[in-house]
């Protein structure tokens, strides 16, 4: 894991010490956030020395761009990545490109994704959504959101992941799964930031005997599930256990082991609801923001979905909201909710700065700060401006300069289920409630696994919709459009970068 780089050195921040390095500049709860704030006037490229283990960042699009290639690059893991694999072992975010799990998984799970799962997912998202409102309307005073969203992004993952409801709007305590999941979760998180301080392997043995009975936990009620659901007389794949459980691979015939069962299931679950629920939040905070975004996205809805406020999108209505899935997009830009991603290079290279880079080096893109460099988003890029992503606007855009779902054959498989979830909730919300935030918040990100607003709150008033055109009106954009961002951001074709008509990569 030394990510030495043969000695070459590159911009740094001031203030480096003997030993220690750059570390004393860090700040342990928000490093991402500190970093970001060291980066200024570095450049493209910069390191930070934290004890013996550098790191090394990409800010500027065009670099993070060639990065991108996967002809000459592929997914990295760095440090946290590595600790995380103690959790997750081989799932899909965490094995390594040259292990036959994560390619076999990939295959398997392509077909979760379809444009006919999807429709089969979509009555589960309605009813978790649904619980939410119901919850919320017996409810007084503001809400809460950030935690809301994870309630709701957990319900929906765990019920069309194994047909499991953890009842998070009807206890009044968690299910035990849930505190045990992210008891384990921040374990690996905090060896992986232990890392390259001296005595880690010692203070890694600590945390693993503080947390083994989580982590114990988590994966003997995963295992009951799995063993009961092969043991069935009636095989079901309706959801992505019984896809893992029962499908062959089409060309080979293999089939997942049931370790590797669990582990898929974990990455799906923290991967699949954290990041969701961070999007949604995000998303909120910006639409409350900006009163003139809300009410054009209100007025969207409403021409979409009519008159009656409990009315709920068919599975093809969602991808009418077209503003909508800008508002979220440009959310994602600035905030997007798994914000770097690692890249090694597949033999030695030479990258357009003049350094060297061999397959055991390591890059990790900042993407908040990739997303917004002014030479592709312009001297305003830190503003909230959906309008961004209008086709007329993205057009000629620079590829690969927007990846909030990673990049190459490593990007997110289910971002086309994260997409359809959150314009799903945004509309029926917005359709349903009137939102005004506390004009005195300013935006606090806490970083987990993933980026959310912390302390965000939300006064919700019921709201009646208002049908100001028709919906042919209200859809002037060409309808071969995709809501999935029209123009290849990417580097794949529109139709599979988040259609629900599109076939997962």
């Amino acid at each position: 894991m030394r990510n030495d780089w043969s000695g070459q050195t590159f911009p740094h921040p001031s203030g480096r010490r003997p030993i220690v390095g750059d570390a004393l500049g860090a700040e342990v709860r928000a490093p991402l956030q500190s970093t970001m704030r060291r980066a200024e006037g570095l450049g493209p490229i910069f390191e930070l020395q934290v004890f013996d283990q550098k790191f090394v960042f990409v800010t500027g699009a065009e670099l993070a761009a060639e990065l991108a290639d996967e002809s000459r690059f592929a997914k990295g893991l760095s440090p946290a990545l590595v600790a995380l694999r103690e959790f997750a072992g081989q799932g899909l975010f965490t094995a390594y490109n040259d292990e036959t799990n994560w390619a076999l998984a990939h295959d398997l799970l392509r077909p979760a994704f379809t444009k006919a799962a999807m429709q089969r997912y979509h009555p589960v998202m309605l009813a978790a959504a649904q619980e939410l409102f119901d919850t919320w309307d017996g409810r007084e005073g503001s809400v809460d959101v950030s935690a809301d969203m994870t309630k709701l992004t957990m319900e929906t993952i765990s019920r069309t992941a194994f047909s499991t409801d953890f009842g998070s709007f009807s206890r009044a305590e968690p299910h035990p799964f849930i505190p045990a999941m992210i008891a384990a979760l921040k374990a690996g998180q905090r060896k992986g930031s232990l890392n390259a301080m001296p005595g880690a392997g010692l203070m890694a043995k600590r945390i693993d005997k503080k947390n083994a009975h989580h982590q114990a936990y988590v994966d003997s009620l995963l295992d009951g599930i799995i063993a009961e659901r092969r043991n069935a007389s009636e095989p079901d794949d309706s959801d992505l256990l019984g896809i893992m459980l029962h499908t062959p691979h089409p060309e080979t015939g293999e089939r997942l082991d049931d370790l590797n069962i669990r582990h898929q299931i974990l990455t799906f679950l923290v991967a699949g609801h954290e990041t969701t629920s961070g999007a949604l939040s995000f998303a909120l905070y910006y639409l409350s923001r900006d009163p003139a975004v809300l009410a054009k996205a209100q007025a969207e809805v409403d021409q979409v979905l009519g008159p009656d406020r409990d009315a709920e999108p068919t599975f093809e209505q969602v991808a009418k909201f077209r503003y909508l899935r800008r508002v979220l997009d440009e959310g994602l830009r600035l905030w997007p909710t798994a914000p770097a991603f690692t890249r090694s290079p597949r033999e030695t290279t030479v990258l357009s700065t003049g350094h060297t880079m061999r397959p055991e080096d390591w890059a990790i893109v900042i993407l908040p700060l990739m997303h917004r460099d002014p030479a592709v988003w312009g001297d305003d890029a830190d503003a909230f401006d959906p309008d961004r992503f209008l086709p007329e606007n993205s057009r000629g855009r620079k590829p690969h300069s927007y990846k909030p779902f990673g990049t190459g054959e490593r990007s997110c498989i289910g971002r086309q289920f994260a997409l359809h979830e959150a314009i799903l909730v945004l509309a029926r919300m917005l359709h349903r409630y009137d939102i005004a935030g506390d004009p005195a918040y300013e935006l606090q990100i806490a970083e987990r696994l993933t980026l959310m607003p912390t302390g965000f709150e939300l006064s919700l008033t019921p709201r009646t919709p208002s049908v100001v055109a028709s919906v042919d009106e209200a859809q002037a954009e060409p309808s071969e459009v995709c809501p999935a961002s029209s123009i290849d951001q990417s580097g794949f074709h529109a139709t599979s970068h988040g259609c629900p008509s599109g076939s997962a990569k």
